[in-house]
């Protein structure tokens, strides 16, 4: 085979790419990875990883502030954004050199360019050095997605900011801003807030964390009030006035429009799929809504053209993008067990403070699908181990069908609940029921007994609530 032949040509390195690569590489394909910009994408330079490093930052500060609360003593606290924002800046550094040397460990073939498809079986790679030609039995498209801009919020990096600003901010806020409340929204909130800015966040939807079960997010909602942040729901940002120290915010709540004066605003809106440039319309890949259509197996319809990760439509989660990445690889190399990724298996995070985590159905969603369900609930007031770390706030909620046992969905709020959950994504991987929980001995003392007492409080069993 030719040094421009391959087997599989992986466009896009960030978590889905990358892994696609590796993965293929070690089932015994010829491999390329294609990226236009940084290796690793937007998940580990600019998304996930830095945003967890800026957050950690903020929750040691917090730590720092509520000293006396555990017997110590901590004077005249306080922070130095540039050196915060630098640290962020060198773990994504450290991450994307780790990235490229698992690449390149794997012998996956690294091109830096910007790839067009101009035909089935052929990638174009406009590099530095001049257009390159490939050949392929298969193409993986994943190109990712970036921030949506809507018209009159567009951010300029000066005082309107997207998530890469909200990132190297030129400016420490001291009113802040925060148009939507998703993952992206609200961990910015939370950070800044945390910093001491005076935010507010503005959802167009009736709660904020609106994708979460309602429990929870109302639970997070209070948590946030009661750090400082005001929450705007029901409400659309008309308008942004900007000058050169301050914006207006004409913002629209129940028919009436105030005008809220910040000098920072963060638009955090959704995300629109990187689907330009490729040359999809004339392969005959169909595009809906800045997405590409796949099927379960991420298969476009187009022979030998797949699409994994954010360009493939919700969820938006980087360790889907990489099990999807893993799956495709496996179909490729002809692999007989493979199986397709399931939405509802997929669990979701945000780093805000408090965290908040889930796996499956929501309490809604499960009745709305026709299950009778079993609910149960359990406070991190009850968890002696949450009362030691000094986080009692919190809670966990699982929703079981009552006539099988299955367990539908698992819901937190809390500390640490992001790792938390994955007890819960292993036991619906493995199709455990309310019994197999029960019977389970978890660990004294720890969090996750919460988890525990949550499936006994669905059966009437509780010991500590």
């Amino acid at each position: 085979m030719a040094d421009s032949e391959f087997d599989v040509v992986v466009i896009g390195s960030g978590p889905g790419g990358y892994v696609a690569g590796i993965r293929a590489a070690q089932l015994g394909l010829k491999t390329a990875v294609i990226e236009r910009e940084h290796i690793g994408g937007i998940c580990l330079n600019w998304g996930c990883i830095p945003t967890k490093a800026l957050l950690r930052s903020s929750e040691v500060f917090h730590l720092m502030e509520r000293a006396k609360d555990f017997g110590l003593k901590a004077e005249n606290v306080g922070y130095d954004i540039d050196a915060v924002v630098k640290r962020s800046r060198a773990v994504a550094k450290q991450l994307s050199g780790g990235v490229s040397h698992l690449l390149k460990k794997n012998k996956v073939t690294t091109i830096m360019g910007e790839a067009s498809v101009p035909a089935g079986g052929r990638v174009s790679v406009k590099t530095d050095k001049g257009t390159e030609e490939l050949k392929t039995r298969n193409i993986i498209l994943a190109t990712g997605a970036r921030s949506r801009e809507l018209p009159g919020l567009e951010p300029d990096g000066k005082r309107v900011w997207n998530y890469k600003h909200a990132l190297q901010p030129p400016h420490m806020p001291r009113k802040l801003l925060v148009i939507g409340s998703g993952a992206i929204g609200i961990e910015f909130a939370s950070f800044y807030n945390t910093l001491g800015a005076e935010t507010t966040v503005v959802e167009v939807l009736d709660r904020i964390l609106p994708v979460e079960d309602a429990e929870i997010s109302g639970f997070a909602r209070k948590q946030f009030a009661k750090q400082g942040m005001k929450i705007l729901e029901n409400a659309v940002v008309k308008q942004l006035d900007r000058s050169a120290d301050k914006v207006i915010a004409h913002v629209e709540t129940g028919g009436k429009v105030e005008k809220i004066e910040v000098d920072t605003v963060i638009s955090a809106v959704g995300i629109v799929g990187n689907t330009e440039g490729l040359g999809l319309e004339k392969l005959g890949v169909k595009v809906d809504r800045t997405h590409v259509v796949v099927d379960g197996y991420c298969r476009t319809g187009v022979e030998g053209v797949y699409a994994i990760g954010d360009l493939a439509g919700a969820p938006w989660l980087a360790h889907k993008a990489s099990h999807e990445g893993v799956m495709v690889a496996e179909l490729i190399s002809g692999k007989n067990d493979v199986h397709p990724v399931r939405p509802e298996a997929i669990a979701g995070c945000t780093y805000c403070q408090p965290q908040v985590a889930s796996i499956g159905y929501t309490e809604a969603q499960a009745k709305e699908r026709g299950y009778e369900i079993k609910v149960g609930h359990f406070p991190f007031i009850g968890n002696g181990k949450a009362i030691a770390l000094g986080e009692p706030e919190g809670m966990v909620k699982t929703v079981f069908d009552a006539t099988t046992g299955e367990l539908l969905g698992a819901h937190m709020v809390g500390a640490e609940v992001t790792e938390l959950i994955q007890g819960y994504v292993v036991g619906r991987q493995l199709e455990t029921t309310e019994e197999d929980l029960m019977a389970t001995v978890f660990p004294h003392p720890t969090l996750s007994e919460m988890m525990h007492e949550s499936v006994l409080d669905a059966y009437g069993r509780a010991i500590h609530f």
